[in-house]
């Protein structure tokens, strides 16, 4: 596996719908039991403080969503209609409660441990919403709250790919349907077609 600059803390200590855009194509990697599964980033979603209507943080801080009021760089995972995992990593300044959902993945190392951790779903499907690439890492919330920009932390994100602008597309957050504008039409969601593009790695 090859390993780039884990994106220290820095990085995620600024706002929030900027870090969502610039973590496209960046390796989200999972150290398990010596084995490592990884993919690259390919789409993002940015919540956006109390303020922001879609956000977990609307109702103030609670047991579930301390984590957002926390350092940058930490790890959000949070479970949802019962069943699911979703990952986030927190962005800004301490106490202010801002997240980037990571919506999906392209695999790229581990790929044997993907197809067992998704058996009976096509490749296509295996990492291309927030629940399902969780499943495929096996992240939940035991890594609630931990550091990722550190690899003793068994998950962290690297540089991985640099991404040309044009081929980055926008909108709005996916399953917000009941959220009050203008916050629903926030075009804070960010992907891009990895078919379109090539593997650029940065060298810092």
């Amino acid at each position: 596996m090859m390993k780039d600059e884990i994106l220290p803390e820095r990085f995620y200590n600024r706002n929030v719908v900027d870090v969502a855009r610039d973590l496209l194509g960046k390796r989200l990697v999972r150290r398990l039991d010596g084995q490592y599964i990884s993919g690259i980033i390919i789409e993002t979603e940015a919540y956006d403080g109390m303020q922001d209507l879609a956000c977990h943080a609307r109702v103030g801080k609670t047991k579930r969503n301390a984590v957002m009021f926390g350092a940058a760089g930490r790890a959000y995972v949070y479970f949802t209609y019962g069943m699911h995992w979703c990952l986030n990593v927190v962005t800004g300044k301490q106490d202010y409660p801002a997240a980037v959902l990571i919506r999906a993945i392209e695999p790229q190392d581990g790929v044997a441990i993907i197809a067992e951790n998704r058996s009976h779903v096509n490749r296509k499907y295996w990492t291309n919403g927030p629940a399902k690439l969780t499943q495929a890492m096996q992240i939940n919330g035991a890594q609630n709250g931990i550091n990722i920009t550190r690899r003793d932390a068994n998950l962290w994100i690297e540089t991985g790919w640099q991404i040309e602008e044009s081929l980055i597309q926008t909108g709005p957050r996916i399953g917000i349907e009941n959220t009050p504008e203008p916050w629903r039409s926030m075009p804070w969601r960010f992907w891009f077609d990895v078919t379109q593009t090539k593997e650029k790695s940065i060298h810092s």
